[in-house]
This record gives structure tokens, C-alpha cells and sequence, in this order.
């Protein structure tokens, strides 16, 4: 439980420089108050829609969905990125793809990197660490309801503090989009989006490479944005089908044989373009380099623990020719 409440907000916030991890020596006070709303926002939403799964046997894609209602609920309900039209972080998605008051093709970006990396990726990584949780409860009744009143009241908080909310025709939108997502997420079967049976048909390179497309897709996204004159839906559209196509390539290639490998593989890739980010785009940032080094040997400790438990033991060889001959006396 703990690595999940430590997990979900170390990927989105540590790795990509949206909380500067040298905050912790420089000012370890302001470091300790954000990263600890930072826990009670992503921490305490990815245990309860992990739970959720747990508790009523719901697979992968019920936890996307319900991933994509938890970006909705930060970026929209608690600090209203969706509305921002300039400044950090929105920057030119204040105005590109901008209509009604929203930021559409920030909302939908946005949406689509909770569901998959503050949500889905700090399960997956769990459920990796410790295989024998994948079907745990980790709270009882009484503890959901307090981990709940937490994660509600972080985002109660964060809309007061920040302000500049939504209007109230955008706020009754949003909502019935969360509403949308919840229903689904309680109905689709467990089985829903799972892998086929049978070995993988595709490499662990490959598998990483296709891993890596969903935030290739974001930062092209960011590219395209600065284009005089290229349409956000043409871009928007872009976003989504390599989306679509990656969950495709998972769909048809991935199989239940060594399914941890795959899992592990795809995981390396959404973090490899990450760490590509870093150097690229974010070097400038205090300590991020040093995060992206600790996210890369945690992740090669994780492929060393896998390749532990998942490498058969070695079978003696069988004798060759006829058994040996008694010795002398051993039946006397």
C-alpha cells in the first residue's frame, strides 16, 4: 500500500519536474506540505480505484476509466488547468483547442496521462513488486470511507486555494463525464480489453517501443500546437489514434504466456520517453536527472526480481545407459 500512495504521485510530479525534487533540501517545509497533498491527491485516489477493482473483480479497463475520472476530477474540479487560459502549466493549449471556456485539447491530454501514469502505471508497478496482492484487500469498509473523505477534501482544498474555476455549464459537463466513465467503469466485465491467450507475438523492444507512443503522442501533441494555423482537432485526432492504435498492439500481440515480462516491457517504455523527456525538454530542472537515474534502477531491480521468480529450476540430467551395479555386500 505504501509503494502505491509513494508511486502514483512520484511519476506525474518527481519525474517530470512538476515538484523539483532539490524542494527537499532547499525547502524541505514547502516540500513536505506539497508532497503530502500531492499523497492525499493521487496517493489516496489510486488506492481507492485500486480497491475498487479488487473489491467487485473489475480488470484494466475499469481502472483506465476510472483513471481518466480522476484527471478529469485534479485537472478540472481541483486545480482547473482546463480553464486556465495562459501561463504554466497550460501554456499555447490555453488557446489552442480552446472553446467555451475549456481547453479541450489540454483536458483531453491531460485526462489520457492520469488515466495511464498517475493511475494505471503505479498499479501495474505494485501489483510487479508484490504479485501476491494483485488480489488483496488492503482496506476495510471504514478505512475506504477515511482514505475517501482525504481525497475529497485535498480537492475541496486545491479549488478553494486556486480559484478561477469552471463555469457552471462546463462544471455540469465535467461532472457528466465522471458520471459517464463511473457507470461504465462499474459495468464492463472483468474481462474486458484483456490480453488473448497463448505467448506474446511481439519483442520486448517492441512492446517497450509501443509503450512509449502514449506521451510521444502528448509531446507531438505540444509540437503540433505550434503551428500557425494546423487545426487542434486535427491534432486532437492525431493524439487519439495512436493511442487507440498502441491498446490495439497490446490487444492482438500480448498473450498470458509470461505476461509479467510484457507488463514489465511496456512499463519500461512509458518510462524510457520519460527519461528522454527529462534530458531533452527538462534538464534544466533542479535534481531531475538524478529522479530519472533512481526511476531506471528501480526498474532494472524489477526486471532482476521477475527473472527470479519467473526462471525455472534446473531439472538434473537423466542417467545414460544402464543402472549402476550394487556394491559388493549392500544386500548381505
Amino acid at each position: 500500500m505504501l509503494a502505491l500512495l509513494l508511486l502514483a504521485p512520484s511519476i506525474p510530479e518527481l519525474l517530470t519536474g512538476s515538484t523539483p525534487i532539490t524542494r527537499l533540501v532547499t525547502d524541505p517545509l514547502g516540500f513536505a506540505v506539497g508532497f503530502g497533498l500531492d499523497i492525499g491527491l493521487y496517493g489516496t485516489g489510486a488506492l481507492l480505484i485500486r480497491e475498487f477493482s479488487i473489491a467487485y473483480r473489475r480488470g484494466w479497463a475499469s481502472i483506465l476509466l476510472l483513471g481518466a475520472a480522476y484527471g478529469i476530477a485534479e485537472e478540472g474540479f481541483a486545480v482547473h488547468t482546463f480553464f486556465e487560459r495562459s501561463g504554466s502549466p497550460v501554456g499555447t493549449f490555453g488557446s489552442y483547442g480552446h472553446a467555451w471556456g475549456v481547453n479541450w485539447l489540454w483536458a483531453l491530454g491531460l485526462t489520457i496521462f492520469h488515466a495511464t501514469y498517475s493511475i494505471a502505471l503505479p498499479i501495474l508497478l505494485t501489483y510487479l513488486w508484490f504479485p501476491a496482492s494483485k488480489e488483496e484487500r488492503w482496506l476495510d469498509r471504514g478505512l475506504v470511507v477515511v482514505v475517501a473523505v482525504v481525497y475529497l477534501a485535498v480537492v475541496v482544498l486545491l479549488a478553494l486555494v486556486v480559484g478561477h474555476g469552471p463555469s457552471p455549464a462546463a462544471l455540469a459537463f465535467f461532472l457528466g463525464v465522471v458520471a459517464v466513465l463511473l457507470y461504465l467503469a462499474a459495468r464492463l466485465p472483468r474481462e474486458f480489453l484483456s490480453v488473448r491467450a497463448g505467448p506474446p507475438r511481439i519483442g520486448r523492444l517492441g512492446l517497450a517501443f509501443v509503450g512509449s507512443l502514449g506521451f510521444a503522442a502528448w509531446f507531438g501533441a505540444l509540437l503540433l500546437s505550434k503551428i500557425p494555423g494546423f487545426p487542434a482537432a486535427a491534432t486532437a485526432t492525431v493524439l487519439v489514434a495512436v493511442d487507440l492504435a498502441a491498446l490495439s498492439v497490446v490487444l492482438t500481440r500480448v498473450g498470458r504466456d509470461d505476461l509479467e515480462r510484457s507488463e514489465l516491457s511496456f512499463a519500461i517504455g512509458m518510462f524510457a520517453i520519460l527519461f528522454l523527456f527529462d534530458v531533452v525538454v527538462e534538464a534544466s530542472v533542479p535534481g531531475i536527472l538524478l529522479v530519472s537515474a533512481v526511476f531506471a534502477y528501480l526498474l532494472y531491480r524489477l526486471d532482476r526480481s521477475i527473472s527470479s521468480r519467473t526462471a525455472s529450476p534446473t531439472a538434473p540430467a537423466p542417467p545414460v545407459g544402464p543402472p549402476p551395479e550394487p556394491l559388493l555386500g549392500a544386500g548381505e
